[in-house]
């Protein structure tokens, strides 16, 4: 799957790059910009202490809207907020009945870009992130039996906000921009370790469409 994302990435750039070409779009790197994104996420998670416990991954949506306040040409801070579907798939066997599990978690992502404008087709970015728990849930699969649980989180000790660290790129065309992200979770998922849920941090791969406007 990261690799089909990473195909669709390089084509997508290579007809932005072409359009962009072809169309001689003003360069707005000094200009205060907003606008919207929408894409999906590959997300996983991951035990940075060795714990035995392995997922795979899963797709989410993830869209919202974002603002590029320059400093210069060349230099920007770029704030963004997102509604972001995150998670993971899992197997396992009870009683000799093998199951499936998969897990959504939904999230409002505040990522706080620091962002770097060396050509006007391109705009690297990176920075801190503050994750929110919205929602948590379940779906359960064995055999032709599938059941949807939704999580509350009053007597388990889930932690809510997360501090992540992302970065990436953006490739503008016009009003166009498409966005390649990476993130990871700093915190782990189940605040002072008493919690029943596996401990894990968010890992996610994103892939976003977005069209921006001078303010």
């Amino acid at each position: 799957m990261k690799k089909l994302i990473l195909s669709l990435t390089v084509l997508i750039a290579l007809t932005a790059t072409t359009r962009a070409q072809d169309a001689s779009p003003t360069d707005l790197r000094s200009s205060l910009l907003f606008g919207f994104k929408a894409g999906i996420n590959y997300s996983n998670v991951y035990d940075s202490e060795g714990q035995d416990f392995q997922a795979d991954s899963k797709i989410g949506f993830a869209g919202g809207v974002f603002f590029a306040i320059p400093f210069g040409k060349l230099f920007g801070f770029q704030p963004e907020i997102l509604f972001s579907q995150k998670g993971y798939q899992s197997t396992g066997s009870i009683l000799g009945s093998t199951y499936s599990m998969t897990r959504t978690t939904n999230w409002i992502d505040l990522p706080l870009l620091f962002s770097f404008k060396p050509v006007q087709y391109i705009n690297l970015v990176a920075g801190p992130q503050y994750s929110y728990l919205l929602s948590r849930k379940d779906e359960f699969t064995s055999g032709n039996t599938t059941t949807e649980q939704e999580k509350e989180f009053e007597n388990e000790n889930i932690r809510k906000n997360i501090l992540c660290f992302t970065g990436g790129v953006d490739l503008t065309a016009n009003r166009m921009v498409i966005g390649a992200r990476a993130g990871w979770d700093f915190q782990t998922n189940n605040g002072d370790g008493t919690s029943s849920t596996p401990r894990y941090k968010n890992m996610w791969y994103q892939l976003t469409l977005g069209f921006r406007f001078a303010g």
